[in-house]
């Protein structure tokens, strides 16, 4: 499994922003509609450990995409309850 990936580091937070890779440059939604921007989300392609390795160090982290939800659920960052859908496009945030 393959992801797009931007970190932002701010005076206290490390952000890390990760989506499907197939997700960027995509609009997804109606209304509102979401668009998963390459200035957001395109830094780098990650693989999954890295994923994982990035969601550990981060403050804050913006998912979108099935495959990085379902691999942030399974790592324990996120929960299902606190999961929305758009146009079936799981989305999560978490913060530390």
């Amino acid at each position: 499994m393959m992801f797009w990936c931007k970190i932002f580091q701010t005076k206290y937070d490390l952000v890390v922003a990760i989506c499907d890779q197939e997700l960027l440059d995509k609009q997804i939604g109606q209304n509102p509609v979401i668009k998963v921007s390459r200035n957001f989300y395109g830094e780098r392609i990650i693989d999954e450990d890295t994923a994982v390795k990035l969601m550990k160090k981060a403050t804050i982290g913006n998912l979108i995409g099935k495959r990085i939800i379902d691999l942030a659920e399974k790592n324990g960052f996120i929960i299902r309850k606190n999961i929305i859908l758009i146009n079936d496009i799981p989305h999560a945030q978490f913060v530390k």
